[in-house]
Parts: structure tokens; sequence; C-alpha cells
């Protein structure tokens, strides 16, 4: 695909009216990576382009309030965003009608190649194996070196589309569920919090993991976890907008594995 192509659909949506505002990607000079993009006239669409560089899950913008006053959203996506946005369609946080989605995956609205298409950061399903090819004392060792690095920075949470509470439960404070210093204990408790609120809804696109400024390999948990919902409950997250997450529906063949 050339930029241009990218380009001129995103200038002929915004020229007839049918979008607001394209998110995409752009690159500032000098940069290596593009960034996220914000199209809202045909001209500036002109900036639009899509490479190997262009990492970040775009979705995470569709759930914010000043995103959605714009108007209807024309938003471009891979296959792990596609997945996002399923997620986002099944739980109630947008509309179909208030989005065009332009991609190269079935279900999207317009429909160009997106070739070579970014890659989720690192293999989690191999350190997933590697990981469970030790000891429960060399993992506990593993990941206590891990989460002592953590310094409650919330980069995860801020560039991951699933995580869409007005309010956190980090910032809850009566009770106050979680220690917010950045030792052992807090960062321990927010990240398994964390993980276990992305349990059957994580869709694997590796933001969480990409902006971690410490290098946190946080993939490696939401890919264990989904690994779970497979093996327990036959799911794949973000796969159909029509699909139920495991805990949120019940059903007397059930295993008892996530009660446990």
């Amino acid at each position: 695909m050339t930029d241009n192509t990218l380009a001129t659909v995103a200038a002929q949506l915004l020229e007839s009216g049918a979008v607001n505002v394209v998110i995409g990607y752009c690159r500032q000079a000098g940069a290596d990576a593009a960034i996220p993009y914000f199209a809202r006239n045909p001209q500036r669409a002109s900036l639009l382009l899509f490479d190997e560089t262009c990492a970040p899950n775009l979705t995470v913008y569709l759930s914010k309030p000043e995103i959605r006053a714009l108007g209807r959203v024309a938003i471009v996506v891979k296959e792990r965003d596609l997945r996002a946005v399923n997620v986002l369609l099944r739980e109630h946080v947008i509309e179909r009608a208030d989005i065009h989605l332009i991609g190269a995956a079935e279900g999207c609205d317009t429909r160009i190649s997106l070739s070579p298409a970014p890659s989720p950061n690192g293999d989690a399903k191999a350190r997933v194996d590697e990981l469970e090819s030790k000891s429960v004392e060399e993992r506990w060792a593993f990941w206590r070196v891990q989460f002592e690095k953590c310094i409650r920075c919330y980069a995860c949470r801020q560039a991951c589309p699933l995580c869409y509470c007005k309010r956190c439960v980090m910032e809850k404070n009566t009770p106050q569920w979680i220690d917010t210093s950045p030792h052992l204990r807090g960062n321990l408790a927010w990240n398994v919090v964390r993980a276990f609120h992305l349990t059957g809804r994580c869709v694997g696109c590796g933001e969480c993991e990409r902006v971690c400024p410490v290098g946190i390999p946080l993939a490696t948990i939401n890919q264990k976890m989904a690994n779970l919902c497979t093996e327990w409950f036959g799911t794949e997250s973000g796969i159909s907008p029509d699909e139920r997450a495991p805990f949120t529906v019940w059903s007397p063949n059930d295993t008892d594995h996530g009660i446990l």
C-alpha cells in the first residue's frame, strides 16, 4: 500500500461528510516511529501513512469522551486493534454506527492493504512456555524482580484500549484496595488486579508492554490468562462482537477452575 491510498480514502471520507475525524498515523520530521494522528479535514489527511513503525493501538481513543464528541470517527485498525473494537462493542462502550473501520481484515468498512503490519511486542506465547518449564520458586524469583521495577506510572493502563473505567480501582481510597506506593507489595497487587480485570478481555495487542518504561513483560501475564480462558472455556477474546466473556456467562457445564 502506498501512503496516498490511505490518504485518499481518508480525504474522501472527510470531504463527503461520512466521518468527522480520521484517526491514523503520521510521522514527525526526523522521527523514527509513527505517532497517532487525527485528521479533521481532507487536507490534513495527506499526512496519514502506514508502515511497520505504526505500533500504537489507536482504539484506545474510541472510549474517550473528547473523541466521541467530535462525531463519527474513522480509524485505522490492525488485526489486534480490530479485536479490541469487537470487545468494546461487546461491552457496549461504543456503537458500530459511530465508527468507520479502515483496515485489511474482514469486518472493516474500507479494506485496503496494510502490509507490512506491525507485530505485537515480542513472542508472549513462547515466554509463557519458557516460564512454565521452570519451578514455582524460579517463577516467583523472576516475577519478583520484574515487579520490583514497577514505578507505578500507569502507562500500561493509559495505553490499553480496554482500561476505560472512569475511575480506576487504583484511585479508589474508600476503602483503599491497593497500596499506591511503588514497592513490591503494592506493585504485585496492582499488576495482578489489572491482569484479572483483563482476563477474558485482553486481545494481545502488546501495548501495555510496549509502553512500559522499565520493560516489565506484561504481555506474558496477559497471555497466560488468555491461555487459561481458551483451555477452560474455549474462548479467544475479540474474535466477534457477539461473543461473551467467560466471566459474564454461566453454564452448568463450566469447570470449577475459575473460582477455586
